[in-house]
């Protein structure tokens, strides 16, 4: 535990020699200095509660991971009961990071509405559900976001045969949205600033966003682009409908966990930075032990734990970055497996590309 040592020197004499110039005293009657010491004991970490939640998670033997469980892709749950999708691997990469076993999540399905007083109270220990980041969550929530894992803007789905076109077609229409979210925000934004008048038609969840949309209630329906390509498969005729090609709003996707914890902040960053490196160093589940027993490289003797102490730093063993990417995988993996072109979406990586590729997956370096 540190300490800081801090000097006040010469206040007594200036005040004398104030004094005597005020009052014509001769300066040799001034006092003699004293130094005074003023010794504080930094607390450090314990008053930030930094450490809490990994050793809550720790001692507890699982992560709480808050998802989504109505969007395929994403965050769904299969015929066998099982969570599947883009977000959810990623709490399984937390978990491999910090057990050495993926499976050791207990997802916890949210509502948009629900999913920040959960986050918030400790409900959950991250939330890692189609997020969009923005300036009044990162501030007035209480709440941090990692990385963004999926870059992402707002589109508009209609029927194919309602003669919708662009934006302005829209005059008049019922528009279905999820309430709670920044699409609600964004769709009125976007409407005002064009002089379009239109009736939401809110919901709390994305079943009853769709299918009211689906029975006709509503004459389009509105989410981030990705939600709809996903939603689209889910409909009787996914042919009779189409998503425009206007795009509302920026929407970055990423995790977000509690403000106060430093030590766990860094855990899920770099959880999502190890998908990335292991992509750009071309590490991935398949390659992986046999690049560990051979590679001299010290940047990839790091990543993987060989080297460096890596792991040590953020209160994990050595090999958490080596268990991500053997148990769960890199981040083409995870992408291809939920969202690539042998899923039914078919996603395009887009601006989900390596920077490599010309993408916006930048990780900083592990060293």
């Amino acid at each position: 535990m540190s300490k800081r040592v801090f000097y006040i020197l010469g206040l007594l004499l200036i005040l004398g020699a104030l004094l005597a110039a005020c009052g014509g005293q001769n300066s040799s009657n001034a006092q003699p200095v004293k130094t005074v010491v003023v010794t504080v004991e930094a607390k450090g970490n314990a008053a930030s509660g930094q450490g809490a939640t990994l050793k809550a998670v720790k001692d507890r033997g699982y992560l709480v991971c808050g998802v989504n469980a109505q969007l395929p892709g994403f965050g769904y749950v299969d015929k066998e009961g099982n969570y599947k999708g883009f977000d959810v691997d990623y709490c399984h990469a937390v978990a491999a990071a910090i057990f050495g076993d993926p499976s050791k999540v207990e997802f916890r399905p949210l509502t948009a509405k629900e999913r920040f007083t959960a986050l918030q109270t400790g409900e959950i220990d991250v939330l890692i559900r189609n997020t969009t980041w923005t300036l009044t969550r990162d501030t007035e929530l209480g709440t941090n976001f990692a990385p963004t894992t999926f870059y992402d803007g707002q589109g508009i789905m209609v029927r194919k045969d309602s003669g919708i076109k662009k934006l302005e077609d829209l005059d008049g229409a019922k528009i279905c949205v999820a309430t709670g979210t920044t699409t609600e925000l964004n769709l009125a934004d976007q409407m005002s600033a064009r002089g379009i008048k239109y009736t939401p038609v809110v919901f709390e969840t994305a079943d009853q966003v769709f299918g009211a949309y689906e029975e006709g209630r509503c004459d389009a329906v509105t989410s981030d682009k990705s939600a709809l390509v996903s939603r689209r498969v889910t409909l009787k005729n996914p042919a009779n409908h189409i998503i425009l090609d206007a795009t509302l709003s920026k929407e970055p996707l990423g995790p977000l966990v509690r403000q106060g914890d430093d030590q766990w902040f860094d855990i899920i960053k770099w959880v999502v930075f190890a998908t990335f490196t292991g992509e750009e160093m071309g590490i991935n589940s398949k390659n992986v032990d046999k690049i560990k027993a051979e590679t001299k490289d010290p940047n990839v003797r790091k990543f993987l734990g060989l080297e460096g102490e890596m792991g040590q730093k953020l209160g994990l063993s050595d090999d958490w970055a080596y268990n991500i990417i053997k148990y769960v995988g890199n981040y083409a993996e995870i992408y291809d497996r939920n969202l690539g072109p042998n899923t039914p979406f078919n996603l395009p990586r887009g601006l989900n590309a390596s920077w490599k590729d010309g993408g916006l997956l930048y990780a900083p370096p592990i060293r």
